[in-house]
């Protein structure tokens, strides 16, 4: 198909951002609801918990860690067929891991397989989102994030009676099936051209996996803070469950909590993004707000105390864990949303690779140690906290950021940038209504 303009900050970019948004909610939102089947998994093959977290990290590690070649691919050979082969990866996975004998027929099946079809789908399904869209952009990526929260609040409820009805056999199957949908969503992601593209693709290695990028102070910065995020951001997609059922609650309050989390993570990615379009706060303070916040919301999630009982919800787990899916979701589009303005647009495919590789580090360590703080501790109070700590590193760091402190200087009004540009400009002009009348004053606080 002839690559066409974009339409008004958008046009076509909206089946990109539905597309997004499903391919978000079958990776990540699948992800943070298999929690529920790890307790099953370490009960049939007699393992411990540290064991079978292995298979959702590995699987989250292999999909971040080869994203850069997902990213990659999609530069020579365009976001479409890179995702309809890497959804089809993925159903293969989850197919080949309902007839596991072992757990390492598993880290095989879901934490390889799925996981390096997952690693096709995520980076060039949202760097193509963001090529379609300039003024909007922030709210695009936030809207198709909130595939995320979405996705586990049908999910975690439907995985725990597919795993009651049909067993963990079965609903491996099952999801292979739903999983397969990725296909037809790497068939509506259109080619778009943009002013500033290169003519041609990269050449060598380096430059194709977008490694050059780390050249830039800026983006070095942000690269540090978040493989430090990821270190602590995953881990309640693998334990919050097993947390909930370690506290006294049933299969369905387990499940209950997770739907929690995922209510405040979808709303508040939307919120995020439309505060971010607004301007009135730079995007780099933002990120370092809300990474400090979903840090403590973690910490709250581990302290908080469980209400022993099986017929109760946990009210105080359900409260920290809503606390916590709002300030994570609040942080999630405005880290890929503030890569236009470090990179480019031209870039934008390349970073989000890159990202996901970065977090792969964290993501890679965290559900282990919080598995092995567990056995060690007997609870997950000690993981928690270990984890949120992480978060709050990460977010200290990204105060290194363009504008991530205010300035003592006058601020003044920065031109749009074009949307093949998108460099971090400096904070928005912020007027301050004085109670005597509509005059105004600038904003010159530190």
């Amino acid at each position: 198909m002839t690559p066409k303009p974009p339409g008004p900050d958008g046009g076509w970019g909206w089946v990109v951002a539905a597309a997004a948004f499903a391919v978000n909610g079958l990776s990540y939102g699948l992800l943070r609801s298999l929690g529920l089947a790890l307790p099953d998994l370490a009960e049939h093959f007699d393992r411990s918990t540290q064991d079978t977290a292995w298979v959702s990290a590995l699987a989250l590690a292999v999909q971040q860690a080869a994203s850069p070649v997902g990213s990659a691919l999609s530069t020579r050979w365009g976001a479409r067929p890179v995702v309809m082969v890497g959804g089809v990866l993925t159903s293969l996975g989850f197919v080949f891991s309902a007839f596991a004998r072992s757990l390492l027929h598993l880290y095989l099946g879901l934490g390889v397989l799925a996981g390096s079809g997952w690693a096709l789908v995520f980076a060039p399904a949202l760097g193509t989102l963001s090529r379609y869209f300039s003024r909007r952009r922030v709210l695009a990526v936030g809207l198709a994030l909130t595939g995320n929260g979405a996705s586990s609040l049908l999910l975690a409820p439907t995985l725990q009676l597919l795993l009651d009805t049909f067993g963990w056999r079965g609903a491996l199957l099952l999801l292979g099936a739903v999983t397969l949908h990725l296909a037809p969503c790497g068939a509506l992601l259109r080619p778009l051209e943009l002013p500033g593209d290169p003519p041609a693709p990269p050449r060598g290695p380096l430059a194709a996996l977008g490694l050059d990028l780390f050249a830039r102070r800026a983006f070095l910065v942000f690269a540090l803070g978040t493989a430090l995020v990821g270190g602590g951001y995953f881990v309640p997609y693998v334990h919050l469950a097993p947390h909930a059922l370690d506290g006294g609650l049933g299969g369905y309050g387990a499940a209950l909590v997770v739907t929690a989390a995922a209510l405040g993570d979808a709303g508040a990615r939307l919120l995020s993004g439309w505060l971010a379009d607004r301007g009135w706060v730079p995007l780099s303070r933002l990120l370092a707000v809300f990474g400090a916040l979903t840090g403590l919301g973690l910490l709250a999630v581990g302290l908080v105390p469980l209400v022993r009982s099986r017929e109760g919800c946990g009210g105080p787990l359900l409260a920290a864990a809503g606390v916590y899916g709002l300030s994570a979701g609040s942080y999630a589009p405005l880290v890929f949303g503030v890569l236009p303005g470090l990179v480019g647009v031209g870039g934008v495919v390349q970073a989000t690779g890159l990202v996901m590789m970065l977090m792969s580090l964290g993501g890679l360590l965290g559900p282990p140690l919080s598995g092995f703080l567990r056995e060690e501790t007997g609870d997950f109070t000690a993981s928690f906290l270990t984890c949120g700590s992480f978060i709050l590193s990460g977010s200290f760091i990204y105060m290194g950021l363009p504008g991530a402190l205010p300035s003592c200087r006058p601020a003044s009004r920065p031109a749009t940038p074009p949307p093949e540009r998108g460099e971090l400009l400096p904070a928005p002009q912020v007027a301050l209504l004085s109670p005597g009348g509509p005059q105004s004053t600038l904003d010159t606080a530190c």
